[in-house]
């Protein structure tokens, strides 16, 4: 099955083109982004497998003239890979918030789409964008089936306890404020993963998986299954990241708010946009940009990567304390596939729960990797995640179960 895997955020898209043979046998044929979409000049990278890239500039007015573009170059004779549209058939969405209306993955409908719409409140830069990818190919491939992939569907099995908050419980029946967890697509593929790699039954493990990136996040995951996780009714929370605050006492956004003179939208502007790496480091909101200043002695890269060291490692012993052991611990994302200092820094504060590290192993980057010695109690993994295939996949069963 020949699936087109759509990531649509405000201003960008990025795509996959893949050949599903099965569940674990595919090609992917191309994989490209559409940038500055709305702008008075758009760009189109374009990337067929065993071809030369296409960079295009060109006027994107909006996200249906971005997903033709996109069309356009699968369908091109010098780049593309299809001779006709009528080969892709169906096209996958990855969709921010789906709240507590989907527990999985849904097959697209008006109903679904109503749906989306009245989470928009939950994920206003996020799900808006996610529905202009879904209308625009609604209005270019009218008869093509879509299916919604939903960040937050996989953490849904998380009991009351982990994610009510504190607060006047009408908050929770009202507004739906509770913790939602995001990145749920990427755990879910790298415990499946994970466990596989490592030897263990999903269905009898007990798996953290860190999600570490721009934006990073920590779940853990019972028998296949999400119990807890760091990001919470908006991504803001749980680890510092790149330019996201992370857990933060309440008080202080109304003690800055009072003392800067700053409306909501101006504090949620410094939380989310100006914080994390960037706000503490005074350098860069990207972790490759801190490792480079700390190795040339700059002291506010250095306390952002112990403090992003000691995030995560507090996350992982509270997570093996809640399910009272842990088989497998995960690193995936930019940072934790990448960074092997970061990696090691991390399992050396570990070894009261039986990590045995594999220092040469951890020399990897970006490779399924075990970086635990053979006779460490709990394995440590590096696993590449792929949140596009898993996309792909659920996209396939749906389809498939729909026929």
């Amino acid at each position: 099955m020949v699936i087109l895997v759509l990531n649509c955020g405000s201003s960008s898209l990025k795509y996959q083109l893949l050949d599903m043979k099965n569940e674990e046998v595919y090609d992917l044929l191309a994989k490209g982004l559409v940038e500055r979409i709305g702008m008075e000049v758009g760009c189109v990278k374009h990337q067929a497998t065993g071809k030369e890239k296409l960079v295009k500039e060109m006027p994107i007015a909006d996200h249906t003239v971005g997903i033709q573009a996109v069309l356009d170059a699968l369908l091109d004779k010098e780049y593309g890979v299809l001779t006709t549209l009528e080969d892709i058939e169906a096209v996958g969405h990855r969709v921010v918030h789906g709240a507590e209306e989907f527990v999985c993955s849904q097959l697209i409908t008006d109903k679904v789409i109503n749906q989306i719409e009245k989470c928009v409140d939950l994920a206003p830069l996020h799900n808006p964008a996610n529905l202009l990818g879904i209308k625009a190919v609604t209005a270019v491939l009218p008869s093509v089936p879509q299916v919604g992939v939903f960040d937050t569907a996989f953490h849904q099995t998380m009991p009351k306890k982990a994610f009510l908050y504190g607060l006047p419980y009408e908050y929770y029946e009202n507004n739906g404020v509770r913790r939602y967890g995001f990145h749920g697509t990427s755990h879910k593929f790298v415990s499946q993963k994970g466990a596989k790699f490592a030897g263990l039954d999903l269905n009898y493990s007990k798996i953290i998986t860190c999600h570490l990136g721009n934006g990073s996040s920590v779940a853990a995951v019972v028998n296949g299954k999400s119990i807890d996780t760091s990001m919470g009714f908006t991504p803001l929370e749980g680890l510092i990241m790149g330019t996201r605050c992370g857990n933060l006492d309440p008080d202080v956004v109304t003690y800055l708010q009072e003392k800067e003179g700053l409306s909501a939208a101006e504090m949620s502007q410094v939380l989310n946009k100006k914080s994390g790496f960037i706000g503490l480091s005074q350098v860069s909101s990207d972790a490759r940009d801190l490792n480079d200043a700390a190795n040339e002695g700059n002291a506010g890269a250095k306390l952002t990567l112990k403090k992003l060291t000691y995030d995560i490692t507090k996350y992982i012993g509270a997570y093996a304390a809640v399910m009272n052991g842990v088989d497998l611990i995960v690193f995936t994302g930019g940072i934790g596939e990448n960074n092997s200092r970061l990696r090691r820094r991390i399992c050396e504060n570990l070894t009261y729960l039986g990590v045995k590290f594999d220092y040469d192993a951890n020399v990897v980057r970006g490779e399924d990797t075990i970086i635990s010695l053979p006779d460490s109690k709990v394995k440590v993994a590096l696993i590449t995640t792929n949140e596009e295939l898993m996309i792909a996949r659920d996209t396939m069963e749906i389809v498939q179960n729909e026929e």
